[in-house]
């Protein structure tokens, strides 16, 4: 049901590819940036449509466009929390993140999804209390559903694969 992946987000074949996007949904660095790259136009003209209609994407909130020329039939872009020493409801913030962008993932019949390890670069969130959210979340909102069959954790980096292996053999 959780699977394990050090490689390119934007590589991996799911139903829905989760993007750690920002506020403005307009594209960024990181991880954001290659999903908007790789994807190509379709991606950010979902996203200027959900600008029009929202104004962006909250803290903790998601919202689902077309995959592009990704292979995933759409992308989650949730908004993941900058770290401020754990003093601006980072942690549930994160959990949000996780929690709403599987809710979106069910409400459009995605059996598959993959996650990049949201938070965990330019925000600056610790990655061990990073991944232990991340993983928490998932596994207890599994739990509560049989729709959703595979959710890989994909990690870009050798220090998040570690962190990620580690609390999974747990």
């Amino acid at each position: 049901m959780i699977e394990l992946i050090k490689g390119d987000i934007t590589k991996i074949e799911v139903d829905a590819i989760v993007n750690a996007a920002n506020t403005s949904l307009l594209g960024g660095g990181g991880v954001d940036g290659a999903i908007h790259k790789a994807g190509g136009e379709a991606i950010l003209e979902d996203c200027q449509k959900i600008r029009r209609k929202q104004g962006g994407c909250k803290v903790g909130e998601a919202v689902i466009t077309t995959a592009g020329k990704l292979p995933a039939k759409f992308v989650i872009h949730t908004v993941g929390p900058a770290w401020n020493n754990g003093k601006s409801n980072e942690e549930n913030l994160l959990s949000l993140a996780y929690f709403n962008s599987l809710k979106l993932a069910l409400n459009n019949k995605v059996n598959s999804i993959s996650f990049p390890n949201i938070s965990t670069g330019i925000y600056k969130f610790p990655k061990e209390k990073a991944a232990k959210i991340a993983i928490q979340t998932v596994t207890s909102f599994l739990a509560t559903t049989d729709k959703i069959e595979k959710v890989i954790f994909v990690c870009f980096d050798e220090e998040n694969y570690k962190i990620y292996d580690e609390l999974l053999k747990k």
